[in-house]
C-alpha cells in the first residue's frame, strides 16, 4: 500500500538544499515525510501548485510587536497576522516592550500571551542589562528565547548598555547568540545638538552619522574576539562598518534590513519625511551600494525586517520628537523577491538569508529547509505575479508602509506553518495555533 499522507503538494517547483526541483511533496504530522514522484490518491488533500515555487518557511529574526505596553500601535495578534499575510513562518520579537522583557517572567508573560494568538511560530529575545548581566547564562535556556538582546545605542532605561565592563559581563554569561543593535551612545549624545531645536527628516542620518555606528561595531568586533561569544550585529547600514565586518570573528553573524537595501537618502526623506526615520537611519546610495556589495561578497549573514510600528499620528509629530521605525515584517518578502527578479540577488540567497541562516545562526530545531523529516513551514510564492504594495494591504495596526505604491515582481500567496495553511492568496484561513520555536 501507498505511503499515506495529510497532505500532498503536487507539480511545484521546491527550493532543497540541493537546489530547485519539480516534485511532489508529502505532509505528515506537521514535517516532510517525501519529495518526489507521488502516486495519485496518497491523501485525502492535495493542492495543485503548478506555476508556483515553494521556500523554506521565511523567519524573520527581528520584530518590535509592543506588546505589552504599546498595544495601540501593535500587539502579538496583529504583529504575527501581518506576518503570515507577508509570507513569513516564524518570528523573534525584541525585548524593548513596557514592562521590558528582561526576567524570565517576563519572557514568560509573553510566551503565554503569544499562545493561542500568534498566527505564526514565535519565539522572544531577553534584555541585556547592567544588572541582570550575571543571571542570563541562567536564564537563556527558558522555553520560547531565541537569545539575548543589547541596545549599545538608541534605547532608554535599563535596557541601554553602554558601559564596557557591563557588556564584558554580558557577553562572558552564557553561550547564546547576543543580539546588538550597535550604536555609540556617547557620539549620539554629542550630537543631539544638530537637531534638538528641530531639523528637516533628512538630518537623521547627519546626526546619526557613519562614525556613530563604527565606533560601536570596532567595540563589538573587539569584545568579541576578547570574550569569545557568539554575536549578531543588528541593521548594519553603512560602507564603513561592512569593511570592519570584513574581518570580523568566525562566530560574528550580520543582518541587513529591506530597507537599507532598497531605499536610499534624500530621496525617502523627502518622499516619506519622518515615516523614513528608523535607526539606524536609512543612509544614501554609496551607503546602499556597499550593503549590496557586502551582500554579494558573503559579509552579509542574514535578512531581518527590524519591523517597528508607530501610527500615523505618531509619525506626524516634527523631527526629532518623532518616533523611529517602520513597518517591515508583510514586506520582506515580495520586496526582496523584487530584487531577486531585477537580478540582485538569487533565489538561492534569498532562500539562505532568510530561512536557512536564521534557523542555523539562532540554533532553531528543524527549520530553515525543505527536506525530509523538517517541519513543514513553506512560503508558497508566485515569482512571476506584479502586484502594488499599497497600504490597505497592511494588516499591522498603524496601517502604513514606506514600500506603499511600489510594483513588485514576485508575491507570497501561501503561508504554511507546520503543515496548517495559516495564508492564501492575502487571505488569513486557520485560527491562531503558533507555537513557541524550539531551539537546539
Amino acid at each position: 500500500m501507498a505511503d499515506r499522507f495529510d497532505w500532498v503538494l503536487r507539480n511545484a517547483a521546491v527550493a532543497t538544499p540541493e537546489g530547485a526541483v519539480s516534485a511532489d511533496i508529502g505532509v505528515r504530522g506537521g514535517t516532510v515525510a517525501a519529495i518526489g514522484s507521488i502516486p495519485p490518491g496518497s491523501s485525502p488533500l492535495e493542492d495543485n501548485l503548478t506555476g508556483l515555487t515553494v521556500l523554506p518557511g521565511v523567519i524573520d529574526t527581528q520584530v518590535h510587536f509592543r506588546e505589552p505596553g504599546a498595544e495601540h500601535k501593535e500587539d502579538l495578534a496583529s504583529g504575527t497576522a501581518a506576518a503570515a499575510m507577508g509570507g513569513v513562518t516564524a518570528i523573534c520579537e525584541m525585548p524593548n516592550t513596557k514592562p521590558a522583557t528582561t526576567s524570565p517572567e517576563a519572557l514568560a508573560d509573553k510566551v503565554a500571551r503569544a499562545t493561542g494568538r500568534a498566527w505564526v511560530d514565535f519565539a522572544f529575545f531577553l534584555g541585556a542589562t547592567a544588572e541582570n548581566a550575571g543571571d542570563l547564562g541562567a536564564w537563556e535556556n527558558a522555553p520560547g528565547c531565541c537569545g539575548i538582546k543589547v541596545f549599545m545605542g538608541s534605547s532608554t532605561g535599563t535596557l541601554l548598555v553602554d558601559d564596557e565592563a557591563a557588556l564584558r559581563r554580558i557577553l562572558k554569561n552564557g553561550c547564546r547568540r547576543v543580539a546588538v543593535h550597535a550604536e555609540d551612545e556617547e557620539r549620539l549624545k554629542e550630537r543631539f545638538h544638530l537637531v534638538e531645536d528641530g531639523a528637516p527628516p533628512a538630518m537623521h542620518p547627519e546626526w546619526r552619522d557613519e562614525e556613530t555606528a563604527m565606533r560601536a561595531v570596532a567595540r563589538l568586533i573587539a569584545l568579541a574576539r576578547r570574550t569569545g561569544r557568539a554575536v549578531h550585529v543588528l541593521h548594519v547600514t553603512s560602507a564603513g562598518e561592512m569593511e570592519m565586518l570584513r574581518g570580523r570573528p568566525a562566530n560574528m553573524t550580520v543582518e541587513v534590513t529591506p530597507q537599507h537595501l532598497t531605499l536610499a537618502a534624500p530621496e525617502a526623506y523627502e518622499r516619506l519625511g519622518t515615516c523614513a526615520q528608523m535607526n539606524p537611519p536609512i543612509r544614501d546610495a554609496r551607503h546602499r551600494a556597499a550593503l549590496w556589495k557586502a551582500l554579494a561578497d558573503g559579509v552579509v549573514s542574514c535578512i531581518g525586517s527590524d519591523h517597528a510600528p508607530h501610527t500615523r499620528e505618531e509619525k506626524a509629530q516634527p523631527y526629532p520628537k518623532s518616533p523611529s521605525g517602520m513597518p517591515g515584517v508583510q514586506t520582506l518578502v515580495p520586496v526582496m523577491l523584487d530584487h531577486v527578479a531585477a537580478g540582485r540577488l538569487s533565489l538561492a540567497d534569498f532562500v539562505r538569508l532568510t530561512s536557512t541562516a536564521p534557523a542555523a545562526i539562532f540554533g532553531m530545531a528543524g527549520r530553515g529547509v525543505v527536506a525530509v523529516g523538517y517541519r513543514a513551514d513553506f512560503t508558497i510564492v508566485d515569482l512571476k505575479a506584479k502586484r502594488t504594495i499599497a497600504n490597505d494591504w497592511i494588516v499591522s495596526k498603524c496601517g502604513w508602509t514606506p514600500f506603499d505604491g511600489m510594483t513588485v515582481t514576485g508575491w507570497p500567496v501561501m503561508t504554511v506553518v507546520g503543515g496548517r495553511t495559516v495564508m492564501r492568496e492575502d487571505s488569513l484561513i486557520d485560527p491562531p495555533r503558533g507555537q513557541a520555536i524550539k531551539f537546539l
